[in-house]
Formats: structure tokens, sequence, C-alpha cells
């Protein structure tokens, strides 16, 4: 009789990478186990766009329609809980969330997504993912035309400004202290007239996450509708550096084009492995992780 805690694959983080991994397995007929903590990193992102017959629905509807299709696939469970230890054995994986329960897998499939890292300016964490935004495909055309800011410095902010200047040409750079920009890169940004502030920002100020005004140290304010921002981040779960799965400079998990980490049997998919954070490319990389991972499991069986 099969242990009803040993799977063919687990996978950790059942949101959208994690989710269409599961749909790909149930359908191949694998024994799946999704765990899931419940706290995906979007999860005051009031919409979601971007994402073709999904524009404009909440994340969490997109991700209960989801979880609901999965459920009809009688070969994949869901176990509520965060997982906080893995190990590598001679026939798989061992899995152990923080409340001791044990699960063990042939494969492991991480869809764990990033923890951003806010910076310490009051206000910034209430409007993340709201009006503080990190990507103009998702969000950019809410504020199309809109007083609109960069929170950045150097080269970073140059290359966020051309991109984010398609949208808005009523646009600011906003460095919070003195700016690292070139001169050829300042000459550039006023000849397509983004303006540059260096004073160090004291707070924003937001009604339920929408941005209203930045406030300065010195005492002044500037009007804003919307900011940009791209955060530091780390592994939402520290279980792929246990496994050895070898991170890249910007602490991504490193993949292969199948999605395969450094360390034998192991995937990953969405946020945790790739540098483009939106919904549909988290579906997909999930999809190719499922499906390879079935391979592998063919491979070594047939």
């Amino acid at each position: 009789m099969e242990d009803k805690n040993e799977f063919d694959v687990i996978i950790i983080g059942g949101s959208y990478a994690g989710l269409s991994a599961a749909m790909t397995l149930g359908r191949a007929l694998r024994n799946v186990l999704v765990i899931d903590s419940g706290k995906p990193c979007n999860i005051q992102t009031p919409f979601s766009h971007n994402l073709i017959t999904q524009d404009g629905k909440t994340p969490k509807e997109i991700s209960s329609l989801a979880k609901e299709q999965v459920q009809q696939y009688d070969t994949v469970k869901f176990h509520n809980g965060l997982a906080v230890k893995g190990r590598k054995t001679k026939t798989g994986f061992t899995l152990e969330t923080e409340k001791g329960a044990l699960f063990t897998a042939t494969k492991l499939i991480l869809a764990t997504g990033v923890k951003d890292l806010m910076p310490n300016i009051k206000g910034f964490s209430d409007c993340w993912g709201i009006s503080i935004l990190h990507c103009p495909y998702c969000h950019g055309y809410e504020y199309k035309g809109d007083p609109t800011g960069i929170l950045a410095n150097g080269d970073s902010a140059f290359e966020f400004a051309k991109l984010i200047n398609n949208w808005t040409t009523n646009l600011t750079i906003f460095t919070n202290g003195p700016a690292t920009l070139t001169n050829a890169q300042l000459e550039s940004l006023s000849t397509y007239h983004i303006n540059i502030n260096e004073t160090k920002i004291d707070a924003f100020n937001h009604v339920n996450g929408l941005l209203e005004s930045i406030s300065f140290v010195n005492g002044e304010k500037a009007s804003i509708k919307a900011l940009y921002a791209r955060p530091e981040f780390e592994q939402h779960c520290k279980i792929p550096i246990e496994l050895g799965c070898e991170l890249s400079e910007q602490n991504h998990i490193i993949v292969d084009s199948f999605q395969k980490t450094t360390v034998d049997g192991v995937h990953a998919c969405g946020d945790n492995a790739a540098m483009f954070r939106a919904v549909s490319y988290a579906i997909a990389t999930g999809t190719i992780a499922g499906a390879m991972t079935n391979r592998s499991l063919i491979e070594e069986n047939f």
C-alpha cells in the first residue's frame, strides 16, 4: 500500500507557477503534492493585467479559479502549510513543514517566489503593488499620462526612465540623495524633459495605498500618482539554498531552458528563477517545469 505522504512530485508554492506545474503533472497522471502557505508576494495588488482572458481580474480571482480547476485532477493533493526544511535522499527528497509534517517525493519543483525587501521609507510598503509599481506592462496603462516617479539612481534610473517615458511624459526620477547619473545621461534625460529630484524622501503620502504626494526631509512636497521601483529581494524560501541550488548574481535560482536547477531532480519556476515578473510568465514556466519533471520521471523508469 502506498504511503499517503509519498509522492512522485512535491511542488512548493501554490500560486500561478506552482498551480500551472500541478495541472500539467495532474494531466500526466502523476501523484503530486502542492505545499502552499497562502502568502503570495502580490497579496495586496488590486488587479492583474496583461494576462490574456484574465485582464483586470484580481490576483485572488485568478489563483482561486486555477486551484479549483487543478483540484479536479484526483492525483493532485494540497497541503496548507509552510515548507521550512528540505533534504535530498537516495530516492528523492524529504520536505518538512513548520508544524512538523513530513512528505517525500522522487522529484521537487520550487515555485516558492521571492520576498521583496521594502526600503525604510514611510508609506512605501503600504503602496507596494497598488500605486508603487514594478512593471509598466502590468500596471502602466492605468497610470498613462499621470504625474509619475521613478525611485532609482545611476544606470538603473536611466534605463528605467527610458522605459517609463513611453507611458507618461510627466516623469521625475527621485534619487533620494545625490544623483549618480553621468553627464551624458543627464543631458539625454533633459532632452526628454525628465526631471531629477535629489532631495531625501521622508514619506510617501497615500490613501489606502493610492499615492497622493511625496514628502521630503526639507519640508517640500511633490504631487504624484504612481511610482516605479525595483526594491531588493531575497528568495522567499531557504530550501533551494539548503539543497544546493546555485543562485545568480541577481539572487535568482539558476535554471536552464527547461527550468532545471543545478541540483539533479529539482526544477524551479516563477519569480524565484526569472527577472521577468509577470503572471503569464509564471504560468508558462510552471507548465515547462511540470512537463520536464514528468519527462525526467519517464526517462528514469522506461
